[in-house]
């Protein structure tokens, strides 16, 4: 953002400065291949980049979005690989949410949803195969159970 604002001569600071609530997304928005450069990034890779843009950070609803409706959805491959082993697999829209909220919490993002549902659903997948369990579900305290087990709060923003 300051190599942006450098470039644009807005100061955030000071008695000119206007002071806005989407500050940092407007001046993403506004990214050029000079930015990148004084950044520190090499021309040679810079000019690889046939767009610049910005993309605003996913929402909850987004990440629940993704998590459940696409066709190949995370929520519906454990369920997929649960049913190879003969366990019907459930989940709760409270569990749900809490894995929507992990990843909003840790700003990990959709990639981020894979491993919060594998350190949620680790344990089940190697050890309910073979016990005769025919169905796992899904509740909060479950998910808050496993995850926190797994050490889920050691999770960290790049």
């Amino acid at each position: 953002e300051t190599h942006i604002e450098r470039r644009l001569r807005r100061g955030s600071l000071g008695f000119g400065a206007v002071p806005a609530a989407n500050e940092e997304h407007s001046m993403l928005a506004q990214v050029a291949p000079a930015d990148l450069k004084s950044y520190g990034l090499i021309p040679e890779l810079i000019g690889r980049f046939p767009v610049l843009t910005y993309l605003n950070p996913l929402d909850g609803p987004a990440l629940r979005r993704i998590l459940t409706e696409p066709k190949n959805a995370l929520i519906r491959q454990y369920v997929q690989l649960f049913e190879l082993d003969g366990i019907a697999l459930t989940f709760d829209a409270d569990a749900l949410d809490f894995m929507v909220e992990r990843a909003l919490e840790f700003k990990l993002g959709a990639r981020g949803l894979r491993g919060i549902c594998e350190a949620i659903l680790r344990d089940a997948m190697f050890e309910l195969p073979g016990t005769g369990t025919t169905r796992l579900h899904v509740d909060r305290a479950f998910a808050e159970g496993k995850y926190h087990a797994e050490g889920g709060p050691s999770l960290r923003v790049a």
